[in-house]
């Protein structure tokens, strides 16, 4: 959970109310009468007319702020800061709130608040993944003040996206729908709106700054950059066109900066929303290849006939790039026709690919052009998020049951850790407050009994809780680092 040092802007407006008499609606023989506040009632000074034939956004605001949401987390401490930025200096993700309660014995949950948007009236919200990421709980505040709970459906920490489902049966709930980002020109308007310091419904309204911005966040980086005033709490909250459609996620801010914010494109949402709804995760191709630009300096060390491209520096041994027979000092050009004209546009256009599929990548080597075809692999899950949504069932239940993660205790963990019993059930994660921490459970203890019986694995401890009687007790038998070992009493809810 960060907090940003943007300050808030301000804004000077000046009027000058100009008053002048009419001759023509005065009698010609009489000098003009003094003006009368209370008989004017029904007469506009030029100035006022003027101004009242500017344009207002208050039409477009009404028809789109119901579907803007509160998002408030509970979340276990230490998330909150998307991978690659916490060494950033320049970047703050924005979350909100503070940090609150929890178990003295480890870090306490963090009480977060940010902004979604409801894109399906059965409550499909989506929001930042740096909103949601490790929650425990999720309430959703409506700007009609009604609250729900939430579950992740789904989520992908490489672009700062995920979507959130009601727990509550409703429907006909107002919706907004995603745009077009591509079709945005700089210095095209947009409105943000979200929920900044707490502050609900708020609005602002900018210009797109600059496109495809590259602020260090993931490879995958093409933010939208925008003036309109986005804060800490405006997280997760849509970014509108003047046509009312979300053409971005608001995500994060310039560090020390002002007027200066950046969104998730919506045509990049568009392309991993089936995937975060059906999957809960995000797969992507992959080459297997080091990369990085072209410069001009190089391209001329090169003796190419063109200066933008993506060079391989490194190929990686069994990687699809490999067996295309792809080798290092190539420069990529174009893939499947599209034109190539930096490394993180190979990288993003490449992960938007099926894996599995084939691409022909346009490329110079030793300064001639060719085409060479490749069968893209499938990027590994460095991130977890899919194994994560792929725990069996009943791992799934015993934590939901009783607030704990498991994970099998393999021998060579138990050897690096220094456990004298290589099988068990190795405790990942305690969830606070949960029957698991009331039962003095913490993560690293190894669970090798459960009623005086043997526990082999974490399946074999999450069948045990599942299958407990509500209101039992199960006697566990825990063993630590280095032997000790402990009984603990875990009572199921």
């Amino acid at each position: 959970m960060n907090r940003s040092s943007v300050s808030f802007r301000k804004a000077l407006v000046a009027a000058l109310l100009v008053a002048l008499p009419s001759a023509a609606q005065a009698p010609a023989s009489k000098p003009a009468p003094a003006a009368n506040p209370q008989g004017a009632g029904n007469v506009l000074q030029p100035a006022t007319r003027e101004a009242q034939a500017l344009p207002s956004l208050a039409p477009l605001v009404e028809s789109v702020k119901s579907a803007v949401v509160n998002v408030d987390v509970q979340a276990r401490a230490g998330g909150g800061m998307p991978r690659g930025m916490e060494g950033n200096p320049l970047f703050d993700r924005f979350f909100g709130g503070g940090r609150e309660g929890g178990s003295s014995r480890r870090e306490p949950l963090r009480q977060g608040a940010g902004s979604g948007f409801i894109i399906d009236p059965k409550g499909l919200i989506l929001t930042n993944n740096h909103v949601v990421e490790d929650a425990v709980s999720i309430t959703i505040r409506l700007d009609d003040g009604r609250t729900f709970s939430g579950d992740v459906v789904g989520r992908d920490p490489l672009t700062d996206v995920a979507l959130v489902r009601l727990k509550e049966k409703v429907d006909g709930l107002p919706t907004v729908k995603l745009g077009d980002s591509d079709a945005l020109r700089v210095g095209d308007w947009v409105v943000a709106i979200g929920n900044p310091f707490g502050l609900a419904s708020s609005v602002s309204l900018g210009i797109v700054s600059a496109r495809a911005r590259e602020i260090g966040a993931s490879q995958y980086d093409e933010f939208l950059q925008t003036d309109a005033a986005i804060n800490p709490g405006n997280s997760g909250g849509p970014l509108f066109n003047m046509r009312g459609e979300v053409v971005g996620i608001n995500t994060a801010i310039v560090g020390g900066g002002s007027g200066i914010g950046f969104a998730v494109p919506s045509t990049l949402v568009s392309s991993l929303l089936p995937q975060l709804q059906k999957e809960g995760a995000v797969t992507r191709a992959w080459l297997g290849v080091g990369i990085q630009d072209l410069t001009r300096d190089l391209a001329s060390a090169l003796k190419l006939p063109v200066n933008e491209g993506a060079i391989l520096t490194q190929i990686m041994p069994s990687s699809p790039a490999a067996k295309a027979g792809l080798k290092q000092d190539d420069v990529v050009v174009a893939i499947d026709g599209r034109t190539v004209t930096s490394s993180g546009e190979l990288t993003r256009t490449v992960a938007l690919k099926r894996p599995g599929s084939t691409s022909t990548l346009t490329l110079y080597r030793d300064g001639k052009k060719q085409d060479v075809k490749v069968a893209l692999g499938t990027r590994p899950d460095l991130e977890g998020v899919a194994s994560a949504k792929q725990k069996p069932e009943d791992q799934q239940e015993s934590s939901r049951r009783v607030g704990v993660s498991l994970q099998n205790l393999d021998a060579r963990t138990a050897q690096q850790a220094g456990f004298t019993d290589s099988s068990g059930a190795l405790i990942t994660d305690v969830v606070p407050g949960s029957p698991a921490d009331r039962a003095q459970l913490e993560p690293g203890m190894v669970v090798i009994e459960a009623n005086r019986k043997k526990v082999e694995s974490a399946d074999a401890l999450a069948r045990i809780i599942k299958g407990a009687a509500s209101g039992s007790t199960l006697l566990l038998r825990v063993t630590a680092p280095g032997g000790a070992r402990n009984l603990r009493a875990l009572r199921v809810p």
